[in-house]
């Protein structure tokens, strides 16, 4: 049985715990947080999440370990068939963590610390952020997932990637990610309202608590 690392309140961890749960593999999940020795154990940099597959190999970065899941178990496919279209999807999925997940992430200690970030920061960062948007605009489909009717890793990605956007732009950027593209809010919706969507959002909620208090004592060390 697979085993996953991390906890639930990271939108990585989340990436890969959905991929899972929608391909239907049945896997144990363990709650370890950076630098702690269980996931040092697992992933020499110490980074969250973290998997031990049936096999008993150790991997290391979300995406290498969803396109393991989707090379190891081919029930519920999350690529397309067709080279080209699977190019697209990772296209997105890119565009999703580089120019808006990664870009968000830099304004994230001032809202864990309820403090305001120097001006020119976000000005960079919404700068990035509108380029992402932007490429978003002209590669998503909406039809109704991102590359058409089926839902593809694209879109478990972007869902979790939007998670820091969703908590720094409005009361940093004044910036609502959904009203930036057209059919996002709708799309992200669509998203929220599965079964797998709202045990990982409970999952996360539940686990807020614990996280804050990590995060407290890392910061006293």
């Amino acid at each position: 049985m697979i085993t996953l690392f991390g906890f639930p309140y990271s939108n990585y961890h989340n990436i890969v715990k959905h991929a899972l749960m929608y391909k239907g593999v049945e896997f144990e999940e363990r709650i370890a947080y950076p630098g702690t020795p269980e996931l040092l154990a697992v992933n020499p940099l110490g980074k969250a999440p973290a998997m031990t597959t049936d096999a008993g190999t150790n991997l290391g970065e979300s995406s290498v370990m969803v396109e393991y899941i989707e090379d190891a178990y081919s029930n519920n496919p999350l690529l397309p068939d067709d080279i080209e279209a699977r190019a697209k999807v990772r296209q997105i999925t890119k565009v999703s963590e580089l120019y808006l997940e990664l870009s968000a992430r830099r304004l994230l200690p001032f809202a864990m610390t309820q403090s305001q970030p120097p001006k020119e920061l976000c000005t960079e960062v919404q700068a990035v952020l509108d380029r992402g948007m932007g490429g978003l605009k002209k590669l998503a489909k909406f039809g109704p997932y991102l590359t058409g009717d089926t839902l593809t890793i694209a879109d478990i990605y972007l869902r979790y990637a939007l998670a820091i956007p969703k908590l720094v732009g409005p009361t940093m950027l004044q910036w609502n990610p959904l009203d930036a593209v057209e059919g996002l809010a709708e799309w992200d919706a669509l998203m929220a309202s599965s079964d797998i969507s709202k045990k990982i959002d409970a999952d996360q909620r539940a686990n807020a608590e614990e996280f804050m208090a990590y995060v407290s004592g890392s910061m006293k060390k």
